[in-house]
């Protein structure tokens, strides 16, 4: 899942740059501001592609008496930081910069550079969107919708790139819609309006991501359909009476907490209800390979970590 996440990342930094490069190349000749805006935000793209490798990279550091299960949680606090400059950097300054557009608005010249330069970023973009969805897909094969994949994947560094990337051509083909409204009926004030509403697709983004990376960093907790799987092991085992609600949350994309209360039958001695508790913790991370901890308490015997 790394890997796919790491492959998703560097694509997207490598086609941001290029992109970020030509679209301020193009601003500089055309006086656009949909196209310095969007270049500002595939420059903040880039940037946010790096705090998504460094959230990766922190993420793996072992254990330690100060984090005993891990920095897994790493990549959701920077998946977080770039929902904020998505908000701030992009999605403010596209708005403040179409807003001063309008308040002084200039005719935008040299439109070839403009189409150019927005064709190709497409393309780039498209592929580096292809990358993304190829590894989201080979990581969550179950995922047949990729909003709703979105949403319930754990995965807060590809997901990211996703809708990044969904952002970014959005963004593009308003302005080149923008661009062309502008040629065919002069009208230097479309321009701005580009630029707002490109302002507005990087908020709506931004918020979203923000809110998906929030649940994970508060500790979201395993899919209903895991949690299901999870009853199923422990009242399916002949010696369990009764069990709580299994109590989970997510370190990682693929390493879930688990910890569940049970009771066992009156007429286990301490080493077989030990034995008994042994099995279960073994089968569940048989069966779910996802959960990496599990903790399992008896009400009457004792209380075992896997």
């Amino acid at each position: 899942m790394a890997g796919g996440s790491n492959k998703a990342i560097y694509g997207a930094i490598i086609a941001n740059t290029l992109i970020a490069i030509s679209k301020f190349v193009a601003a500089f000749f055309t006086g656009s501001s949909a196209m310095l805006s969007e270049g500002i935000h595939s420059a903040v793209d880039t940037g946010n592609g790096l705090l998504l490798l460094l959230g990766l990279h922190k993420s793996k550091q072992k254990a330690d008496s100060q984090h005993p299960f891990g920095y897994g949680q790493e990549v959701y606090f920077w998946t977080f930081i770039v929902s904020i400059l998505v908000f701030a950097l992009g999605g403010g300054f596209a708005i403040y910069e179409g807003i001063e557009s309008l308040k002084h608005p200039e005719p935008v010249s040299d439109f070839v550079w403009n189409y150019a330069v927005l064709s190709a970023a497409i393309i780039f973009e498209g592929y580096a969107l292809y990358i993304a969805l190829k590894a989201f897909r080979k990581s969550h094969p179950k995922f047949k919708n990729i909003v709703s994949g979105i949403v319930q994947s754990k995965d807060a560094s590809t997901f990211a790139v996703i809708i990044e990337d969904s952002a970014a051509i959005a963004g593009l083909l308003v302005a080149l819609t923008g661009m062309f409204l502008s040629q065919i009926t002069g009208n230097p004030y479309i321009d701005g309006i580009a630029s707002i509403t490109i302002g507005g697709i990087l908020v709506v983004v931004a918020i979203f991501l923000a809110r998906e990376s929030r649940h994970l960093l508060l500790g979201e907790s395993a899919t209903p359909e895991t949690i299901k799987q999870i009853e199923s092991i422990i009242d399916g085992d002949p010696n369990v009476l009764s069990s709580s609600l299994p109590r989970t949350m997510h370190f990682w994309p693929n390493k879930i907490l688990l910890t569940i209360n049970v009771e066992l039958k009156d007429k286990l001695n301490i080493t077989e209800a030990e034995e008994v508790i042994a099995q279960l913790q073994s089968k569940i991370k048989e069966k779910i390979p996802n959960i990496s901890q599990a903790y399992i308490q008896t009400t009457e015997h004792t209380n075992q970590k896997a």
